[in-house]
């Protein structure tokens, strides 16, 4: 930069500060480059009589791209002032000002520009007016205008897939999928990544399935949203394959991928594999160690990720709050009180940052499941920030597990008054009044549930074979081997009675006699996918299960006592941790 102003200076002494393909080159430097100054471009601009339009096109790119969006509205503005004309590349990084600003109204009166001055046919500008309206979530205006154009390339229908997947409405955005004329990678991975932002994990995985049927080399981002699908549904064999595909074709495992193939192994039951996925990592970030602390946390493996948040730290790495949440959740799972309060407390003091709301959930987790009820109220209530629903539903978790039913009522009330349309809430409320014997309190918080339109979100559990995910919904028999399944748990159920099992009925809010409550739970969702795995793998595999709720208190039972009978490994993953049963023992110690 230092040289390019002498040459400056020089051009200033000799008269050639005039040549406008000189003073252009100084400009296109000072933006362009990454040893340029915007602030000197700018003093240089402001030097020539009279810039032509490629010179106020650096000059407005050049403040789009840092950051200074308004100023390059001014400068358009001064633009229309005098009169200088304009080009298909003036509106690009006008355009992507106004996406910056969220400015609609400027970039209508823009659109208006475009059309007026002969530019509403460039496939460029269009396609810059596209993003605009797509990254706003003003679809109505790109539909109408997608449809109004007749040149239209890639670009602008991957831009309007984007815009609809980032709107959730997946279904227009396949429309415009399948009906593309020609379809780039760009456009597998939108869809793919719209479909994982959607929470439609399922259809993201048969997507990338039709992709390598059609032979479409899929890039970073394809992989790394395609991994997180498997992460969700704990499809652990599609996830592996893709490992498999990675190092095949060669492709280089950044940060990124590298951080999502170890969260996909963690959260699909190997940490095993996640850990020698971490190790092979020569660029360690915080994410990457976040993730496999995490992983150790979910599995009930405490004093793993307790050993691997210090390592981290003495090679240099200093946690973020996604770690603490991380490490302080270890500590939750596994009942470490003391070492739980020292984490927490020194994120302030050792680490110099602010507990977030986040953290302070984790501690009322923490003291809730040791016991320390009146504790973890006391925490919340000096709370520099108001408590969310987070942290007042491991409160009344706490009083579920410990069966305080003077506090759960007053907790469970809160939190129906904050968060109505939340079922979870009414449930656990009803359940923590079952528990007591109050079935008249436990009837009517399902009763007002049931007047405010609440529902509860149907239990679902999942398991992955040969690279098909199965889902079964409790009390349904929608599964085409529906009939097989359930003939399998009647003989498990037997062999359960000979074991001594007897079916947790007393909490059932049912109106129903003891009979029908036994048929009814018995059709939980990962009891029928027990089944279904007892069935179709051989003596001896482990049966992994993704479950979408806690696991209650009768299932968790069952799963115990069939690990034993059958001899089998079960990984169960519910809605907060990993459950590791063998020879009828739980790796969470019977407390989650």
């Amino acid at each position: 930069m230092g040289e390019l102003k002498q040459i400056h200076a020089q051009m200033l002494k000799t008269g050639l500060v005039a040549d406008t393909i000189l003073v252009s080159k100084v400009l296109t430097f000072c933006v362009s480059s990454k040893y340029g100054n915007l602030e000197h471009a700018r003093m240089v601009f402001d030097r020539v009589n009279r810039p032509s339009t490629f010179m106020y096109n650096t000059m407005i790119k050049g403040y789009s791209e840092n950051n200074k969006p308004e100023t390059a509205l001014l400068l358009y503005q001064h633009m229309l002032d005098l009169s200088v004309p304009h080009n298909s590349y003036t509106f690009p990084f006008l355009l992507k000002a106004c996406s910056s600003l969220s400015a609609m109204e400027e970039t209508k009166q823009i659109h208006a520009h475009v059309v007026k001055l002969g530019f509403g046919s460039e496939v460029y500008a269009v396609n810059s007016l596209l993003h605009v309206y797509a990254s706003s979530g003003s679809m109505e205006a790109a539909r109408l205008l997608f449809d109004q154009v007749l040149k239209r390339d890639v670009v602008s229908w991957n831009l309007m897939i984007d815009g609809y997947a980032k709107c959730g409405k997946m279904e227009t955005a396949y429309e415009f999928f399948k009906n593309m004329p020609t379809k780039n990678v760009i456009s597998w991975t939108t869809m793919i990544s719209g479909y994982v932002g959607a929470g439609m994990y399922k259809e993201a995985l048969n997507l990338f399935q039709e992709m390598q049927i059609e032979g479409v080399k899929p890039d970073k981002v394809a992989l790394t949203s395609t991994l997180a699908a498997c992460s969700y549904l704990g499809a652990l064999d599609q996830g592996r394959w893709i490992h498999a595909y990675i190092d095949k074709i060669g492709i280089v495992i950044d940060p990124i991928l590298g951080c999502a193939l170890t969260d996909m192994y963690a959260k699909c039951g190997d940490m095993e594999e996640a850990l020698e996925v971490f190790k092979k990592q020569k660029k360690k970030e915080v994410a990457l160690w976040t993730a496999l602390i995490y992983g150790f946390a979910i599995h009930g493996r405490a004093r793993e990720a307790l050993d691997w948040f210090e390592t981290m730290q003495k090679v240099g790495i200093k946690p973020n709050h996604v770690t603490f949440t991380a490490i302080l959740t270890a500590c939750s799972y596994s009942g470490l009180v003391d070492k739980g309060k020292s984490l927490f407390e020194s994120i302030e003091r050792v680490h110099k940052s602010r507990p977030r709301i986040e953290h302070y959930g984790c501690m009322v987790d923490l003291l809730g499941r040791a016991g320390l009820l009146e504790e973890a109220k006391g925490l919340i209530e000096l709370m520099p920030v108001k408590p969310n629903a987070v942290v007042w539903g491991a409160l009344l978790n706490a009083c579920q597990i410990h069966k305080n039913v003077e506090l759960g009522t007053k907790v469970g009330k809160l939190l129906v008054e904050e968060d109505p349309d939340h079922g979870g809430r009414y449930v656990h409320l009803a359940s923590i009044h079952a528990a007591a014997g109050d079935w008249d309190q436990a009837v009517e918080a399902r009763r007002e549930m049931k007047e405010r339109g609440v529902s509860k979100l149907p239990g679902c559990s999942a398991i992955s074979l040969n690279g098909v995910v199965h889902e079964f919904l409790a009390g349904t028999k929608s599964h085409p081997q529906a009939a097989e399944i359930y003939r399998m748990w009647d003989s498990i159920a037997e062999r359960l009675e000979k074991e001594g099992y007897k079916p947790a009925l007393q909490n059932l809010l049912l109106d129903l006699d003891n009979e029908a409550k036994e048929m009814a739970i018995n059709q939980h969702s990962e009891k029928l996918a027990i089944a279904f795995g007892l069935l179709r793998t051989n003596p001896g595999t482990t049966i992994r299960i993704i479950k979408n709720l806690r696991i209650c208190e009768d299932c968790h039972t069952v799963t115990k006592l069939v690990s034993k009978i059958y001899d089998r490994e079960i990984i169960m993953r519910d809605r907060t941790r990993f459950h590791h049963f063998k020879d009828g023992n739980c790796t969470c110690g019977d407390k989650w």
